[in-house]
């Protein structure tokens, strides 16, 4: 799908959920602007607020391409803020300050994700802006919220809050070491989901009430509550990674791996009746769900690759579904990228480079499907502060005097 097109066309002239919400995100990297994304996606207005000097950490990321200006915009950036504008206002001094509180009584939302504390101390935190605009949502997420957490002076990346959840020891083989971001960013992501239910909670209680309120999401809390199995089954006796007797394994096909779950009896007497060993699953030794793991290596695995070796992984997973076996390939990034359920569902959006670079930048589309609403069309991520003079005219009724003067002192850019 490319930036302009639009996908369940026919509703097109249903609005979008979101319309008339309007989002002031002093934001960076990815958590925060992933979720603003997609309450951009559902309808709402984001101005992205970013420092003069650099803007949003996420430009510098790599790899990146260069805007019409020569900048570099990093893939961080590129793929968490279409459909924004962007304005560069300077927080720390006491005009961009100004500019900011000025602005968010006209807002719904004021959305933030530095480190706990940064804004309060700058005068921008819950208070100052509830002063000022006593409907607005603040939305805050950091690495370990607002209160209560003994970590909240530590700086924290997606992987920081991953690693802190359990999941890499959980996962974590031997005396390896620990496998940093096999899930690109599942911190990030995850956090940023939580964050749009807040918002849309806090929205649906202040159009109730009047009144705007507090929404505090940690990395952290989104990390335990996504890697659930960690407390849960340390609670239920099962430690140091130990899923139990379940088969959730890989396999090799002809092509490559496929991955298989069985947690059934009636489904492991359809895993053995494919690869032809349908006696086995009255055999003594498979009486028990230990038995499966206890003869994965040495009866079951070399009989599914011995079954599927004549097989592609996507033929393998195909004809284990035909009965009822849950089975899924291993893709590698250029079969996503190609992969026909992805093109379906509109789940890659194309941006053009800006740099003579022909292949477009990829970026995922939503994956929020709604039967009355349409997807699209999303315009190009904003270019740094390219809509700091329309913003604050707009808004605040600047004229180019003021303007000109709040950029000579280096509040804006």
């Amino acid at each position: 799908m490319k930036l302009g097109d639009i996908a369940n066309g026919a509703a097109a002239g249903n609005g979008k959920p979101l319309d008339g919400v309007r989002v002031l995100a002093l934001e960076q990297m990815q958590s925060l602007p992933y979720a603003t994304q997609l309450l951009a996606r559902l309808g709402a207005d984001v101005v992205k607020v970013e420092h003069p000097k650099g803007g949003d950490s996420g430009r510098a990321a790599l790899p990146a391409m260069t805007d019409p200006e020569g900048r570099r915009v990093g893939a961080t950036f590129l793929r968490n803020n279409l459909t924004k504008r962007s304005i560069c206002v300077d927080l720390k001094s006491s005009e961009g300050r100004q500019v900011v509180l000025d602005l968010a009584p006209k807002f719904d939302v004021v959305a933030e994700n530095f480190k706990a504390g940064t804004l309060d101390r700058l005068g921008l935190g819950w208070d100052d802006i509830s002063a000022v605009a006593p409907r607005a949502v603040y939305l805050s997420v950091s690495g370990f919220g607002s209160t209560g957490s003994p970590y909240d002076r530590w700086p924290a990346y997606a992987p920081i809050a991953e690693a802190m959840s359990g999941i890499y020891e959980f996962k974590r083989q031997g005396d390896d070491p620990p496998l940093v971001a096999p899930m690109g960013g599942l911190g990030d992501i995850g956090s940023g989901l939580f964050a749009v239910i807040g918002v849309l909670a806090a929205l649906r209680h202040r159009d109730a009430t009047g009144q705007g309120q507090k929404v505090d999401i940690a990395m952290l809390d989104a990390l335990v509550a996504i890697t659930d199995i960690v407390p849960n089954f340390w609670s239920m006796g099962l430690r140091n990674g130990d899923l139990g007797p379940l088969i959730m394994h890989g396999f090799r096909a002809s092509d490559g791996w496929f991955i298989i779950q069985v947690g059934r009896e009636n489904h492991f007497a359809k895993l053995v009746e494919a690869i032809g060993h349908p006696e086995w699953a009255d055999a003594p030794r498979f009486a028990e769900r230990q038995g499966w793991i206890d003869h994965l290596d040495t009866v079951l695995r070399p009989a599914i690759e011995e079954w599927a070796s004549t097989r592609t992984k996507v033929e393998a997973c195909d004809d284990l579904a035909a009965l009822g076996v849950a089975a899924g390939p291993c893709f590698s990034d250029e079969e996503v990228v190609h992969d026909e359920h992805v093109a379906a569902r509109n789940m890659l959006v194309e941006m053009p480079r800006t740099d003579d670079v022909e292949q477009p930048v990829l970026v995922p589309g939503n994956p929020v499907k709604l039967s009355a609403v349409a997807e699209g069309p999303e315009a190009r991520v904003p270019w740094l502060g390219e809509h700091t003079d329309e913003v604050l005219a707009a808004e605040l009724g600047y004229d180019e005097a003021q303007i000109a003067e709040l950029r000579e002192s280096g509040a804006i850019a």
